[in-house]
């Protein structure tokens, strides 16, 4: 198979999976501490290296800093936070300035739909764009889908101690085509949380609307609300 093609494919194959995106802010961090909360002690401790209690976890979102770091998530239709990625720039002399670190979690139910990896090409761009050679990214060993993540995108594992990966990588140079497409994923993103969020007020507006109508009036046969779709 030639060249082009290849390339052609794994685009369409990105298109395909594409999923919209939102860069979160201080005002999120609630939902933020709510998507972290859900997670299971076993993904804690995949997401941290040590299982977190709620009170760790509470206080690594509150020690977030939105404006040094990078925070980007992706909604369901019920505005439910679930999939987070971090991306932490270098706050002091321990870290090269040309590096960033990437941490990502999923709810259990949307695993396997590919989230992970969107929040981790994104994460690329951003860290691309602010002029970062480098993505770090800690795993432990039995943390399958980070380490398939990091792989397929090219980065090798620099060091392995105590059960855990470190892998690196390689970050192109910025240019005006990464920082359109980094604009367009912004966008976007903010169109889809805003589209959802009038979705849902109406939803909200109609179920409290039904709720104070007669029985009869909606029928016999009226059941629970269907499932929550994918986001």
């Amino acid at each position: 198979m030639n060249a082009p093609l290849d390339a052609a494919l794994q685009r369409w194959r990105e298109l395909v999976a594409w999923v919209p995106i939102r860069a979160l802010a201080r005002r999120h961090r609630r939902r933020l501490l709510r998507h972290l909360l859900a997670l299971s002690p076993g993904d804690r401790y995949l997401r941290y290296g040590y299982a977190a209690s709620d009170a760790q976890t509470t206080r690594y979102a509150l020690s977030l800093d939105f404006v040094r770091d990078e925070v980007l998530g992706i909604f369901n239709r019920r505005l439910e936070l679930v999939a987070a990625a971090h991306i932490a720039y270098p706050p002091d002399a321990e870290w090269h300035d040309d590096t960033a670190e990437f941490g990502v979690s999923v709810l259990p139910r949307y695993r396997g739909r590919g989230l992970g990896g969107r929040l981790f090409q994104l994460a690329c761009l951003h860290a691309r764009n602010r002029n970062k050679r480098f993505l770090l990214i800690h795993a432990l060993a039995e943390n399958a889908p980070m380490l398939r993540i990091a792989e397929r995108a090219g980065a090798w594992p620099e060091a392995m101690d105590d059960g855990s990966v470190t892998s690196r990588l390689h970050l192109p140079p910025d240019d005006w085509v990464s920082h359109t497409e980094e604009a367009i994923e912004s966008q976007l993103g903010e169109w889809d949380f805003r589209f959802k969020h009038q979705a849902k007020q109406w939803q909200d507006w109609l179920g409290a609307v039904q709720g104070r109508l007669p029985r009869g009036l909606l029928g016999d046969d009226a059941g629970p609300p269907p499932a929550d779709p994918p986001p």
